[in-house]
């Protein structure tokens, strides 16, 4: 009771006017971040399709959907996307001596994780709707993987 006042006042008058304007600032590196994350998802499904147009081969085409699998945990492919949510570092220094935010670091590799996380479930989508095995008309393969994609990145 003797906390509750004053704690709440305090939150009421330092806190709450600030909470839209930093939620926006924080907002802009994690949405290129999660940008970035959907941008590299569409290129390398882009690159299997324009593979399989060249060579028409079902087995190459099994193959990069199998290597499809493992980009979430390509630290040189997911590398850009992590890099745009590294701008927070710069943004929570101010918070962190305005609002005494702490653990920065962790705010940061959490969002990463996020971003991993999201790419495996974009991931696991196409290999669920799209099956090269199931595939019996070749011609109609690239516009297959292009409707799989398109459905996942909705």
């Amino acid at each position: 009771a003797t906390v509750s006042e004053p704690a709440q006042k305090c939150c009421t008058e330092n806190i709450q006017p600030f909470l839209t304007s930093i939620l926006e600032e924080l907002m802009g590196p994690v949405s290129s971040g999660f940008t970035e994350v959907r941008s590299l998802f569409d290129k390398e499904v882009n690159e299997i399709i324009q593979d399989f147009q060249k060579t028409n081969d079902m087995t190459k085409l099994k193959e990069n959907v199998d290597q499809l699998t493992n980009l979430p945990f390509n630290s040189v492919k997911m590398e850009p996307c992590y890099l745009k949510v590294n701008l927070l570092q710069e943004l929570l220094q101010d918070l962190k001596s305005r609002f005494k935010v702490y653990h920065i670091d962790f705010v940061i590799q959490r969002t990463q994780n996020f971003m991993q996380e999201l790419m495996e479930n974009a991931v696991y989508t196409f290999e669920q709707l799209f099956s090269p095995s199931h595939q019996a008309d070749a011609a109609k393969v690239a516009a297959t993987i292009e409707k799989v994609k398109l459905r996942v990145l909705k």
